[in-house]
C-alpha cells in the first residue's frame, strides 16, 4: 500500500482540516462560526517576513484577524478572521515526527483557533485531549 501512497492534495488537505474541525467539541466549534479555514502550500513571503521565519517550512499555521479578546463593538466591519494551514510544512513536520497526519492537522488547527480565543497552552491541550484522531 505504501508504494502507491501520495501526499494529500490541497483539496484533500482542506477536507482533512474540515473533518478535524468537525471533531472538535461542539461548544468550541459553536464559538468559531465566523472563522474561515484555508489551506495553502506555503505562507506568503510577506507573512514569513513579518513573523521573522527563517524558511517557508517554519510556519505550520497562522491565525489572521482580530481575536475575540481584542474585539470591540466599535470595530468597523473588520476582515473575516482566518486560520491558514500550510500543507507543505505540515507534511514536512509529519515526515520528521512519529505522529499521524490527522493528529498534526488537529493540533495546528486547535492551536490557531486558540489564538482566536486567547486560550492558554493548557486550555488548548485540554481541548486536544478531547479530540480523537
Amino acid at each position: 500500500m505504501w508504494i502507491t501512497a501520495k501526499a494529500p492534495s490541497l483539496a484533500e488537505f482542506e477536507e482533512m482540516a474540515q473533518e478535524s474541525f468537525a471533531r472538535l467539541p461542539h461548544e468550541f466549534r459553536a464559538l468559531c462560526e465566523d472563522v474561515i479555514i484555508r489551506v495553502d502550500d506555503f505562507p506568503t513571503d510577506e507573512v514569513l517576513e513579518e513573523l521573522g521565519a527563517q524558511t517557508e517550512f517554519d510556519l505550520l499555521g497562522l491565525f489572521q484577524g482580530i481575536g475575540l479578546p481584542q474585539r470591540s463593538s466599535q470595530d468597523i466591519a473588520p476582515m473575516p478572521n482566518m486560520i491558514w494551514l500550510y500543507r507543505r510544512p505540515i507534511l514536512d513536520y509529519w515526515a520528521e515526527n512519529d505522529e499521524t497526519l490527522g493528529h498534526i492537522v488537529s493540533h495546528v488547527l486547535i492551536h490557531e483557533i486558540g489564538h482566536h480565543f486567547g486560550l492558554s497552552d493548557d486550555d488548548m491541550e485540554e481541548i486536544e485531549a478531547q479530540v480523537a484522531d
